[in-house]
């Protein structure tokens, strides 16, 4: 019987997959935001510069953990984002979709760590499984909300001007991330 070393391991194969992942969510949000930019939404605009910031942050935790665990880090390279959107709609729809698909990613890393009885890679996925929470109800709610304002789109500002959405990247329990969170 062989076993499989923590460097050649499904669970570590899965995590340094998710580093890119985490990068390209980042480099998503930047470019909504800079749609929004340019379409003189402020508010929508800020909200995607925060959420690109908490991306990358998500990327630098995984770093960090690796680097606490004396696991090899390797970055993947980045993948193409959307920067032209149809309506104002279109980013928060293709938000809620990565947030939704970094979920199902996070869960595999989380259920790898298990199948390989790594009870503390367990332990680490248990924040990102929290976080993902947050992030889909999130963005599920601002979908709604751009829904219902239809073309006004100062609602859809307004709203976001007084309501929180999301944790806007502050959690006390947050794993520490490399270099330090932005």
């Amino acid at each position: 019987m062989t076993t499989t070393t923590q460097s050649e391991s499904t669970y570590v194969r899965l995590l340094t997959e998710q580093i890119g992942h985490e990068f390209d969510a980042h480099t998503q949000y930047v470019a909504i935001a800079v749609w929004f930019d340019a379409q003189d939404m402020p508010r929508l605009a800020a909200h995607y510069y925060r959420q690109a910031l908490e991306e990358r942050n998500h990327a630098m935790m995984i770093i960090q953990y690796m680097l606490d665990r004396d696991i090899h880090v390797a970055i993947p390279a980045g993948s193409a984002v959307q920067s032209d959107f149809s309506d104002v709609r279109e980013p928060i729809a293709l938000a809620l979709k990565q947030e939704k698909e970094v979920t199902s990613q996070i869960e595999a890393i989380f259920q790898a760590a298990r199948a390989e009885a790594n009870v503390i890679g367990e332990q680490f996925m248990l924040w990102f499984l929290k976080e993902q929470v947050e992030e889909v109800a999130s963005a599920s709610t601002l979908l709604t909300v751009a829904e219902r304002a239809g073309d006004n789109l100062f609602d859809l500002e307004n709203f976001l001007a007084r309501e929180s959405i999301g944790d806007a990247g502050e959690s006390a329990d947050a794993p520490e991330a490399a270099g330090g969170a932005v």
